[in-house]
């Protein structure tokens, strides 16, 4: 019975969808009925099948607009079901009246009910459907697109990204191993998700699973076949400098009960809609329990982390060339150009020619590059800030966790994205178990970045 009276409001949902407008938005008709639908789920009205049904109505009439309609839907929501602003109003004159009196209390209470709004009514309808988390989040995803052009949506985003942070609390997660036994559907959502190193095929998946590697990944119970998040991690026996390497196929498979070092090479978030919910901190620690659990003789716990937006920064940046690239380097660089290449006389020919991707082809050209390349990115990765913080994203993630910048590595990423991104540039960022917490309070109190003796030379050279 309970199936039929569903089933007859999503079919009167569905014959609201034919009546949107060419331009994508929303019809007069179809807002006010989409009005009325929120108005009902708001109201919480009747029992749990009866919000069920109004819920699972509104849901599927989300995702039968088009992308203008879904614009216009949660802009009706944004605009149209926070709080009341005469309720507030009201309230907050109460307890400013109240304050140091014995109805402080109650008035304070009377103060955050009038502050709560419908939205978070209509949320915690859509959760209780039995995909309604995932609903939520690619809702959120889609308002996250859309926040730029609409500031009214910003409240409801606030709002919704509240409430992901307590229902994706980390002791809510389950943390899980990803094998190649794992199920067909969650490892072709990892060759999906992937967001550093691109899954190239099934066999380059099989690689990163054997037994020498390790996949983790975190789970929400309402969300069972969703990894959230996922790190990928290869037991070696020193630090990695270069991700071909770590990543070749051909390899032959390391002893894993060998193995000294664990590199974290790739780390991916994979739900947009949970953006500003962090929880990869947490990740990283119970995955560090997890190894060192099974492989005791574990005692170097490290990154092989991109640099996503060295290009971009140094090509706004001329100056970082010119304290990176002396007139040795220069020199040095001119010598093994080539006949066949192009004139080098200062470092604006350093910068042209590293606009393009010929110089990798040459062994002793590369190595000529390199000590210039190693000082531009420890000048990027300590000076270069936004609102007093690293600009580099991998670096803000990994030192406000703990770590220090190791090494700088050279030609360590010679993909076509590597070499766009950050000039085939990577960087090792270590996990000191003992030193960790220091790093953390240092860098989140002063933001002074911990950085290995090597590194600091590199960026403080003149």
């Amino acid at each position: 019975m309970t199936d039929g009276i569903v089933a007859r409001y999503i079919r009167k949902a569905r014959t609201l969808l034919s009546d949107q407008s060419a331009a994508g938005g929303l019809s007069e008709r179809q807002s006010a009925q989409i009005r009325e639908q929120l108005k009902d789920c708001a109201a919480g009205l009747g029992g749990e099948v009866s919000a069920r049904q109004r819920a699972a109505r509104l849901a599927d009439t989300y995702l039968g607009l088009t992308d203008g309609g879904r614009a216009a839907f949660l802009r009706i929501i944004a605009t149209e079901f926070g709080p009341d602003p005469k309720a507030v109003t009201k309230a907050h004159a109460r307890y400013q009246e109240a304050i140091g009196s014995d109805a402080q209390w109650a008035a304070e209470s009377g103060l955050r009910t009038a502050m709560r709004s419908a939205r978070l009514r209509i949320l915690t309808q859509f959760n209780a459907l039995p995909n309604g988390m995932k609903f939520i989040v690619d809702l959120r995803a889609d308002l996250l697109r859309h926040l730029n052009r609409d500031p009214a949506l910003l409240a409801f985003d606030r709002e919704i990204e509240i409430r992901l942070g307590a229902w994706f609390d980390v002791g809510f997660l389950e943390l899980q191993r990803i094998s190649w036994n794992s199920p067909a559907l969650l490892l072709e959502k990892l060759i999906k998700y992937e967001a550093v190193h691109q899954i190239s095929s099934w066999n380059d998946l099989k690689n990163r699973l054997d037994s020498d590697r390790r996949c983790y990944a975190f789970f929400h119970p309402r969300m069972p076949m969703e990894p959230l998040i996922f790190v990928e991690v290869a037991l070696v026996d020193k630090l990695a400098d270069n991700v071909q390497t770590l990543l070749d196929e051909r390899a032959p498979v390391f002893d894993a009960h060998r193995a000294k070092t664990a590199i974290f090479y790739s780390i991916s978030n994979t739900q947009v809609g949970l953006r500003g919910v962090s929880f990869g901190n947490f990740l990283l620690k119970r995955v560090v329990d997890d190894l060192k659990r099974d492989f005791p003789r574990l005692v170097t716990f490290a990154t092989l982390s991109p640099l996503p937006k060295l290009r971009r920064w140094a090509e706004k940046n001329p100056e970082a060339w010119q304290r990176a690239f002396s007139e040795e380097i220069v020199q040095r660089v001119a010598r093994h150009v080539g006949p066949k290449g192009p004139v080098v006389n200062s470092v604006e020919d350093i910068r042209a020619m590293l606009a393009h991707d010929e110089w990798v082809a040459s062994v002793p050209l590369a190595r000529a590059l390199q000590p210039g390349l190693t000082r531009l990115v420890g000048h990027y990765l300590v000076l270069a800030k936004v609102d007093n913080r690293p600009f580099d994203p991998v670096a803000r993630f990994h030192l406000g966790n703990g770590a220090r910048i190791e090494r700088i590595n050279a030609l360590a990423d010679t993909s076509a994205n590597g070499l766009q991104q950050s000039y085939g540039m990577m960087v090792n960022y270590l996990y000191d178990p003992d030193a960790i917490e220091s790093n953390l309070e240092a860098f989140s109190r002063e933001g002074t970045i911990a950085t290995s003796g090597a590194v600091r030379r590199a960026w403080q050279h003149r």
